[in-house]
């Protein structure tokens, strides 16, 4: 998430769009493919700097957001989230091993 620390909006593309025609994921075709624009949803970001933040509780609300967002499209829980670019700038969520 460090990286995206003074960004003022994040976008996620959600969608694609390939001659009018809206995909949930990227063709497999390769000529649809080509076509392919992502549709992008924005959300806030966030300018602060998170390489102390030892809890997810004491992120940002807009990197909070970020994360719950990322998992709501997805359908997968973060277990790692990286904070910066240091081994001990890494919150563990959950274990990422656990099934």
């Amino acid at each position: 998430l460090d990286v995206l620390s003074g960004l003022k909006k994040l976008k996620i593309a959600t969608r694609y769009e390939v001659e009018g025609v809206t995909w949930t994921h990227m063709p497999e075709n390769i000529r649809k493919a080509r076509l392919a624009r992502p549709v992008y949803e924005e959300m806030d970001g966030w300018n602060a700097e998170i390489g102390e933040v030892r809890s997810l509780d004491d992120l940002p609300a807009a990197a909070r957001a970020y994360l719950r967002r990322l998992e709501d499209l997805t359908g997968v829980a973060p277990a790692i989230v990286s904070v910066g670019p240091d081994r001990e700038e890494t919150l563990l969520l959950r274990n990422p091993f656990a099934v």
